[in-house]
């Protein structure tokens, strides 16, 4: 109810059964009720989990579920695709705090967001089924690939280079393909081997490997440990 009166309250008189596109465009400056807004989000969520498929969810039921009108829906989202990547946004853990100004620290916090991702795909059958059901359409997933995954993979390279700046990593190596090292097995423990364990430390044993490397160390206990005793 509370919805309802929320979608009212946002509303011109007789907006609430007009469809997008017929007659004038949605009315500006009228403040959203964030009321209406949690009412859409938890909507699709109840369906999903009464075992709806995306392909299935149309913007009448999900309205009628949410108890608001379809316009309502339609000034939030201008389709399915934008709604369905924001209930996942919603359902997944939240994006982390970065400095935008540390190299290795920014670097490791958004690899441990990746590692809690891993965790709650493992945890969540229904984060589970709806990552599945995306990679079936392509419109969904080419939506969640430009405004999620690009701003991700975008905040992972400025950390590296950052840490480039800072001396922390070397400035002669192709700084995206440092950042797919980082990145890289992350995302195979998390996506491609689901069984593989997530330790608490695993995104500091994935930066201290790939910062001291993996050649064997010299006699001496330390990279170039042979050269510093002479």
């Amino acid at each position: 109810m509370q919805a309802q009166a929320a979608d009212r309250d946002e509303q011109a008189p007789g907006e609430r059964d007009r469809n997008p596109g017929e007659g004038q465009e949605p009315r500006r400056g009228r403040p959203r009720s964030a009321a209406a807004e949690r009412s859409i989000l938890d909507a699709v969520v109840e369906l999903l989990e009464a075992g709806e498929p995306l392909a299935g969810l149309s913007i009448e039921r999900i309205a009628r579920t949410a108890g608001v009108g379809k316009a309502t829906i339609y000034r939030r989202w201008t389709d399915k695709e934008e709604l369905f990547v924001d209930v996942l946004r919603d359902i997944e853990p939240a994006e982390p705090d970065v400095s935008g100004t540390a190299g290795l620290g920014d670097l490791r916090v958004l690899l441990e967001s990746m590692r809690r991702r891993g965790l709650a795909q493992r945890s969540s059958v229904l984060l589970h089924n709806v990552f599945a059901q995306m990679k079936s359409h392509p419109r969904l997933w080419a939506e969640y690939q430009c405004t999620v995954i690009a701003p991700r993979r975008a905040a992972m390279l400025a950390a590296v280079r950052r840490a480039v700046d800072a001396g922390e990593l070397r400035d002669d190596t192709d700084v995206e393909l440092m950042d797919d090292l980082f990145v890289g097995p992350m995302l195979v423990r998390t996506i491609h081997r689901p069984d593989a364990p997530l330790p608490e430390d695993l995104a500091d044993r994935i930066i201290r490997l790939l910062v001291e490397g993996v050649a064997p160390q010299p006699p001496g206990g330390g990279p170039g440990g042979a050269a510093r005793r002479g």
